[in-house]
């Protein structure tokens, strides 16, 4: 059962959160620590954060859920938008009977965490995004198609290993059409006026260089499309770039992410 109480958690709980026609599979370590929910790359598990949740200690309260049709346990839905992804913020919290927590997410994941902190001023203490959300127009045309031809391609291959969680239980069409949508709100006149709109503070760690399906120094220019955020927005900074690249930053950079962690909460306290 589902506890949805104001006070905080005293155990880690296990199980799972129902929300719309589907069921998330969350875990919450409890206590009366700084609440941290944590957002997962596109079809990544929350088995990811479990070097910065090492890092960050007992001191905080660590919850980590995952999404629609991810993992092992989350179950099937109609729906994969973007939008029931911000909304499964709000019934994960809603469920743990957390009223204001500090955001950490993760490519995919830090688009969700930029519109959450945007939408709940009142009920983000922070936000840390981790080389995601940055502000570049690069789905074109082809880029579009070629999402869609790659994955139908894998369309055969990622069932066989839905059994170990590693891949999510969608379709191609509509991990492709995932894909696609967060392409367009990167645009920088749909991103810039959402990160415009946060007045909690901010803090990005960004990786270095090319990961897999990138070409030439193509991330490094989305990247850069953070600079004019920078510089307009106080409230919004680097906290670190780091060695790794996109997709092994979790693993070999956690420190820089649990320390833009520390860093955000120290904001807030000091800003009561």
């Amino acid at each position: 059962m589902v506890r949805n109480s104001t006070s905080p958690a005293k155990a880690t709980w296990t199980g799972m959160v129902p929300v719309d026609d589907t069921a998330l599979a969350v875990t919450d370590t409890g206590g009366t620590g700084i609440p941290v929910v944590y957002l997962n790359g596109h079809f990544a598990t929350q088995g990811y954060w479990r070097r910065v949740i090492a890092d960050l200690g007992t001191a905080w309260r660590h919850i980590t859920y995952d999404e629609r049709a991810r993992g092992r346990k989350s179950k099937r839905s109609a729906d994969y938008s973007f939008e029931a992804a911000v909304r499964d913020v709000d019934a994960v919290l809603a469920a743990r009977g957390v009223d204001r927590a500090l955001v950490v997410g993760w490519s995919y994941g830090a688009f969700v965490g930029a519109h959450w902190a945007s939408r709940n001023p009142d009920r983000c203490l922070g936000a840390v995004l981790v080389d995601g959300a940055q502000p570049y127009d690069w789905l074109t045309e082809e880029m579009e198609q070629g999402i869609r031809k790659f994955f139908q391609r894998m369309g055969w291959f990622m069932p066989l290993l839905r059994p170990t969680g590693l891949t999510p239980r969608m379709t191609a069409e509509q991990m492709a059409n995932s894909n696609i949508e967060v392409g367009k709100l990167a645009r920088e006149r749909e991103l810039g006026p959402v990160l415009d709109d946060i007045t909690v503070p901010v803090r990005y760690v960004l990786a270095s260089g090319t990961s897999f399906g990138s070409k030439g120094d193509e991330q490094e220019r989305i990247r850069a499309g953070l600079d004019p955020v920078f510089e307009r927005k106080p409230n919004i900074k680097l906290s670190a770039k780091v060695a790794s690249n996109h997709g092994a930053i979790l693993r070999k950079d956690s420190p820089a992410v649990a320390e833009a962690v520390r860093e955000v909460a120290a904001l807030d306290r000091a800003g009561r």
